[in-house]
This record gives structure tokens, sequence and C-alpha cells, in this order.
């Protein structure tokens, strides 16, 4: 808990995230390396297919792990975050090599970390083929986990990677916060309570349960995406309903999303946070959205078990639930 003001209006530039200088560094360290090719992954042409590499890590939902002293589930996130990011680009994902930094060996949590990663690896149907350990007390306090997917496409399955004026957009279900925001989400959330506290929704024990419930693998979304002619594809993360802007320089109207799962109710009030910062943050439910023609979407949506939540305009932002982002 801490001593913050709970009537004041958290914002995730507040509680030391901000997007824009964020995605200002990104863009000087892209100028100083020379661009890649793809909004996702890199890929590389190796002939007849495409090679793709996504890295990524876990993030401080680590500090929400730590507070409990369970870091079962968030190998989980790290390799979730990287294959659905292959995902996203129409790449298969095959192998995932982790990197976990720490300051001082620990075999209780690094066995934990390692459960994770195997499940995570189960539900991807990819292979671990590696991984490092570094000690570094002078760099690292506590740990940090992080990892690079590698994957494969044939040249023709590769999405197009941009969306048309009148695509369709079909939505699939987050499983909650993943491992996004979650800067913003522990600041609100131990403003009044502690991660230990009593989870008053769900089937979870403690709020810091809600927190870490790990992120959904969509790599069983690839093949019918596939099938059905998909022309791009949306990891909803960092940044929130703004990566639709990934899709090309369209509007993308928001009819009928997925409603936020309950998590997302308690951080909002919990942190006095505005509905357009917590679609600006979050997936608010929704945690994939593929873009193609709407003679196809409906056989889509029913493939993934999800719904067309929208459509794709001239114009440019993202309208959902009466907010433009």
């Amino acid at each position: 808990m801490n001593d913050e003001d709970e009537s004041e209006e958290l914002t995730y530039a507040a509680t030391g995230v901000d997007i824009a200088e964020s995605e200002a560094a990104t863009a000087a360290l892209v100028g100083a390396v020379g661009e890649n090719t793809g909004d996702y992954a890199g890929l590389l042409d190796i002939g007849d297919r495409y090679l793709g590499l996504a890295t990524d890590g876990v993030g401080t939902k680590l500090l929400v792990a730590e507070a409990l002293s369970d870091y079962s589930t968030v190998g989980i996130d790290c390799i979730a975050m990287n294959a659905n990011d292959l995902v996203a680009a129409g790449v298969r994902p095959v192998a995932f090599v982790d990197y976990l930094a720490v300051d001082e060996p620990d075999e209780r949590f690094a066995e934990q970390i390692g459960e994770g990663l195997a499940e995570g690896a189960e539900r991807a149907g990819i292979e671990l083929v590696g991984g490092e350990t570094a000690v570094m007390p002078e760099v690292v306090k506590g740990l940090d986990l992080a990892g690079t997917c590698a994957g494969l496409a044939a040249k023709d399955a590769l999405f197009p990677g941009r969306a048309d004026v009148g695509d369709a957009l079909v939505g699939v279900p987050s499983s909650g916060i993943h491992s996004n925001g979650l800067t913003l989400a522990r600041t609100a959330v131990t403003r009044e309570d502690d991660y230990t506290d009593p989870c008053p929704f769900g089937d979870y024990d403690t709020l810091g349960e809600a927190l870490l419930e790990p992120t959904r693998i969509y790599t069983d979304l690839l093949d019918p995406m596939r099938e059905h002619g998909v022309n791009a594809a949306a990891h909803v993360t960092g940044g929130g309903w703004t990566n639709l802007d990934r899709l090309g320089d369209h509007r993308y109207a928001i009819d009928d999303p997925f409603d936020p799962q309950p998590v997302f109710d308690y951080v909002q009030e919990a942190g006095n946070v505005s509905d357009e910062e917590m679609h600006r943050t979050f997936n608010m439910g929704t945690g994939f959205v593929a873009a193609l023609s709407p003679s196809d979407a409906e056989a889509l949506a029913e493939a993934v078990d999800g719904r067309i939540i929208g459509h794709v305009e001239d114009g440019d932002g993202v309208s959902i639930r009466g907010l433009e982002l």
C-alpha cells in the first residue's frame, strides 16, 4: 500500500511509463541500426521462406510475482508476448530461448520460472532450445526475464500486413491484463490495497493472483486466419487499442468489443483512471484483432471463438466505446 493521494487521476506516464517518450526512443534506436521488415517481428529472407524473430520480456509483472513469491506463471507470459507477435505477422513460432538476469541465484524461483516456460512452450506448440542465466548484482535488482522466439513462414503465408477500407475486424478475447500496463495496474491496486488482500471478483484468492493471470497464447489462430484470407492482424499489447494503427493508415471503428474482465474495472476505479487512458494502456478484454474481407469475417469469427467487433473506414485513429484514441 502506498501513500499516494487516492483522488488523483492516474495515467501511465505519471506512473513512469510515457508511451510517447518510449516510441521516440525506439525510433532513435531504429534510426541508428536501420529499419527492419515487419511491424511485430523482424523478417529475414532465407530463400523459399522467411525467418521471423521477436523478442520481449515480462516487464513489471515480475514485481507482483515477487510480492507473492509466485513465479509459476511468468514464463508463460514471456513466451506469449513473443509468440503472439510472430502470429500477428503470419509467422508460425517454432523455437524459443530465454534470458534470466538475477542479482543472486535462487533455485526456488528458477525452478518456478522453468516450469512456466515449459507450460508456455506446450501451449504455443514450440520447442525450448536453450537459454542463459546471468548473475549481475550491480546491474539487476531482483530479476528480469526476457526471451526471443523464432518462427518460419512460406513466402506466400505471410499476411499482406495492411488492412483495406471496408474490411471487417474480428476480435478474440484476452485472458485479462496480459503482460502490459502493469506499472499502471500495480500503482492503482496498491493505492489502498496490497497484492495479498482477498480478491473481490472472479475465482482469484488475492488481488495479486488476478494481476498474474497469464497472457493468452494465440498460435491456434494462425491456420484459421490464413484459411480465411486475413489481410493484417494486431496483437493488442503496449499502447492498448492504438495498436490497431499498425494495420495501416485508416480509421478503426470498434462497434462491439468484448467486455473487459472485472480486473480492469477494479484497476480503473482504484486508480481513478480515465476511459481514454484505460484503452490506450490495456487490451480491455480483446487481445487479438484480425482485418479481412466482410464476406469471410463470420466464418473466421466462428473458427476462432471470436466475433466481428468493428470495421475499417477512411480516416485515421481508433473509435471504441464512444472514445476517440
